[in-house]
């Protein structure tokens, strides 16, 4: 074997570390790594293709050190055992071992599979010794775990598990040094007869086995902050969401109470009307449905308000039949219906005409709903985007409308409203085209045409 000059050596140290970060920065950017690396139960089979995954690269690499002189930091077969070993377990990093020690088989380095075997078979042991989250919190800045291991043992002494993965990576490495200054022949390492070489080398494994894991913790850490922003969106919708029932619920049982002593048999039918519409409120909690099915409900919502209001109340609808199989979001359209009728018809004493209508844009769905009620003072005659701040006084339903489009498409959805005093007030939503294909079911990435 070439003789390796100190120059050599700290040459081949420093393009090692890089060697680490540009392969482990490649894998980050595959979403197949990604989901096996981060999936919490993987199959026999997954860790298998996660193993290939990440030595892949690098038998190309040892074969690279062993065939083109002078080329030494493309092997860090060495390192990639132990992270084998301490993140994915003993047999995984047994079947890295081999894989990586084929190059140097085939150059008549013979002692490198024996070796990779023990390397591989004491990091995976060393796994179950330290928690997952210690594994991914190992630090490859070595000065600064020192720094902490010292400072946290003056204050209460304990054994620290990731100073001593640190340690057995360094002794580890010197003994693959010793190994190799023995039989230079027969197994590859970068050794130098300076001790303070030496002690370079030695701290410069545990640097390559830390980079891969700082790097994928850092995609670890992105997506469960991903998953806490997900669950964080899902229980403010459903809060949202559910403003809406007790909302309705009160103002129909007033109703309903208004009703009891003078009309007994009208206040039974909304019993009736009310019962039908909470059963199909709280058997179906999808954040999406088709549009057809959004207004089959308000159907139900109308039917308890015309009851209400009798001849005073009517109902006209000019809907586009294309617009019928697009989703939309749950519960969407009887607030605006309420509001209508509460803040437009009902001070009206001959009533009037609630109106919905539906077309598509383009890309874009429109919905309007319209009342020929008594309007909006000319001081909250205001048009509304989303963004905006609902006006005062137009109540819990029309901000939870305007809130939940906000979550589910944030700018890509308005709401707009407008009024004329004495004339009515129309309310128009503006949302993206969806398909009905796993949108109730996955509201934070809505499929859009």
């Amino acid at each position: 074997m070439r003789p390796q000059t100190t120059e050599l050596i700290l040459i081949s140290l420093l393009v090692k570390l890089g060697v680490a970060a540009a392969v482990s920065s490649s894998l980050a950017r595959s979403t197949v790594f990604e989901r096996l690396l981060l999936s919490p139960h993987r199959s026999p089979k997954q860790t298998t293709k996660l193993v290939l995954l990440i030595c892949g690269p690098l038998v190309a690499g040892v074969w690279a050190r062993a065939a083109v002189p002078n080329f030494l930091a493309a092997d860090i077969s060495f390192e990639t055992t132990i992270l084998l070993g301490v993140l994915l377990g003993p047999w995984p990093a047994l079947l890295g071992g081999t894989l990586l020690a084929v190059p140097a088989l085939l150059h008549h380095e013979y002692l490198a599979l024996p070796v990779n075997l023990t390397v591989a078979a004491l990091a995976g042991a060393f796994q179950g010794f330290i928690s997952q989250e210690q594994v991914w919190s190992f630090s490859p800045m070595i000065d600064l775990s020192l720094y902490h291991w010292v400072t946290r043992n003056l204050k209460r002494p304990h054994l620290d598990r990731q100073i001593l993965l640190l340690v057995l990576v360094a002794l580890m490495q010197l003994g693959a040094s010793m190994i190799s200054l023995f039989e230079p022949r027969r197994y590859f390492a970068l050794r130098s007869t300076s001790w303070l070489v030496e002690l370079g080398i030695c701290a410069c494994a545990p640097v390559v086995v830390g980079i891969p894991l700082k790097i994928w913790n850092a995609i670890r850490m992105e997506r469960k902050v991903e998953e806490q922003q997900h669950l964080l969106l899902e229980a403010r919708l459903d809060a949202l969401q559910r403003q809406i029932n007790p909302h309705f619920l009160f103002n129909t049982l007033n109703s309903i109470s208004s009703l009891v002593r003078g009309k007994p048999e009208l206040a039974r039918e909304m019993v009736v009307k009310l019962a039908n519409f909470l059963r199909t409120v709280l058997e179906h909690r999808e954040s999406f449905v088709p549009f057809e099915d959004e207004l089959a409900f308000t159907d139900d919502y109308l039917g308890i308000e015309v009851v209400r209001f009798g001849e005073k109340l009517h109902v006209v609808k000019e809907i586009a039949p294309e617009t019928l199989s697009l989703v939309v979001p749950s519960m969407i359209l009887q607030p605006l219906i309420e509001n209508g009728i509460k803040h437009g018809l009902e001070p009206r004493i001959s009533g009037g005409t609630i109106t919905l209508r539906s077309r598509l844009s383009g890309d874009r769905l429109i919905v309007e709903v319209e009342d020929d009620g008594v309007g909006l003072a000319p001081e909250r005659d205001v048009t509304m985007p989303t963004s905006g701040l609902v006006r005062k006084g137009m109540g819990i339903g029309m901000r939870n409308v305007r809130e939940r489009l906000e979550v589910l498409y944030g700018d890509a959805a308005q709401m707009d409203v407008s009024s004329r005093p004495g004339r009515g007030t129309r309310i128009t939503l503006e949302m993206p085209v969806m398909d009905g294909v796993g949108a109730s079911s996955d509201f934070s990435n809505p499929q859009t045409k």
